[in-house]
């Protein structure tokens, strides 16, 4: 997989890491204060979503023989799944959110939150014959900068952009996920 493409998925999936550091960036008081929680926001998500893609392409790597000739349409299929639930969460009502970044076992549970998509696509990534060692460090990369910039922007400008980005992260799934489809069956 080239790594634009690398990029666009671990934009993606950062989204939801985005918008929880969005509203924790908005909850810290302390201008001074903002280094810290931004760079645990930044290890905290994207070592998890680095994790999670691997362990779900390390399943699907294991499942691949079995749905090879439909392994395009199961890669567009968990990740139109997973991108419009994102879609459809951040049109939801927002909920309140108070989020404490400096809380560990706080984070660490939305950290595990955030990641359980990245389960999925790298599951669909498997399927697709990416490289499986490659998306996931590209991806817990980019989701550790956006998780980490995504604080001082919450500090910035408020709460109220984080759904948003979930939307934003959704679309760019599911245009992934069609283009798999595409290239398969035109490509």
């Amino acid at each position: 997989m080239q790594l634009i493409t690398e990029m666009l998925i671990g934009i993606g999936l950062a989204m939801d890491a985005c918008a929880v550091s969005i509203a924790g960036g908005a909850n810290t008081k302390k201008k001074g204060g903002m280094l810290r929680p931004a760079i645990l926001a930044g290890v905290f998500f994207g070592i998890f979503q680095f994790g999670m893609l691997f362990i779900g392409g390390l399943g699907g790597e294991s499942l691949r023989a079995f749905v090879s000739g439909i392994d395009h349409w199961v890669a567009f299929g968990l990740l139109a799944f997973i991108g419009g639930k994102m879609v459809i969460e951040a049109l939801r009502e927002p909920e309140e959110r108070k989020v404490d970044l400096l809380d560990g076992r706080m984070l660490l549970l939305l950290a595990l939150a955030t990641s359980i998509d990245a389960l999925g696509v790298g599951v669909g990534l498997a399927f697709a014959g990416d490289s499986l060692l490659s998306s996931a460090a590209v991806v817990g990369i980019t989701t550790a900068a956006i998780s980490a910039a995504s604080v001082f922007v919450g500090h910035r400008y408020g709460s109220h952009i984080g759904n948003r980005m979930e939307i934003i992260g959704g679309m760019i799934l599911i245009a992934i996920g069609a283009n798999i489809l595409q290239s398969h069956l035109f490509g």
